[in-house]
């Protein structure tokens, strides 16, 4: 038995014909065009896990690094509150000559007597201490009615806080 094909489209007059150059054209360039397709899908589908790890990973750097942002907050906000302590600081001595007078005056102190509060008026400043004894508050306004006009004391006190201390106020004339 023969085998017969059949062929709906004639290959001698057809392809001669301006039609089915065209025809043959547009069915070749699709199947072109339909390979190049599949290979760009590909490619894309591919190049997904590439991204999604390098986005694992830059997920995992940014974790890290707020971490790290997050561990020196506290750090800051003291670093800052010293900042404008010390700008308040700084103006406050460029206005008022204080730093002079504190300088002189903790230069006077005994070794029992600290200082709490100092505060700077026109013609004199009031000193506010603490000491351990009678005799440190006495040996500190001695040594200081060497240098100034008039030392006095307005207050003597025991501390609230520890009664073994002697809280005292003192006036000082320039």
């Amino acid at each position: 038995m023969k085998e017969s094909k059949i062929n709906l489209l004639p290959q001698n007059e057809f392809e001669k014909t301006t039609m089915g150059r065209v025809l043959r054209w547009t069915l070749s360039s699709f199947r072109i065009i339909v390979i190049i397709t599949e290979m760009i899908v590909m490619a894309a589908f591919l190049s997904r896990f590439w991204f999604d790890a390098k986005n694992s990973d830059l997920n995992e750097i940014l974790g890290q690094k707020q971490a790290t942002i997050e561990g020196f907050r506290e750090t800051e906000k003291e670093f800052r509150l010293v900042q404008q302590r010390l700008e308040i600081l700084s103006k406050i001595s460029e206005q008022i000559p204080l730093s002079s007078y504190l300088k002189t005056t903790t230069s006077f102190l005994p070794p029992d007597v600290s200082l709490t509060s100092v505060s700077l008026s026109d013609d004199s400043f009031i000193v506010i201490g603490s000491s351990g004894s009678e005799r440190g508050i006495a040996q500190f306004i001695t040594n200081l009615e060497s240098k100034y006009k008039e030392v006095t004391l307005s207050n003597i006190d025991t501390s609230t806080k520890n009664e073994s201390f002697l809280v005292f106020t003192l006036n000082i004339k320039k």
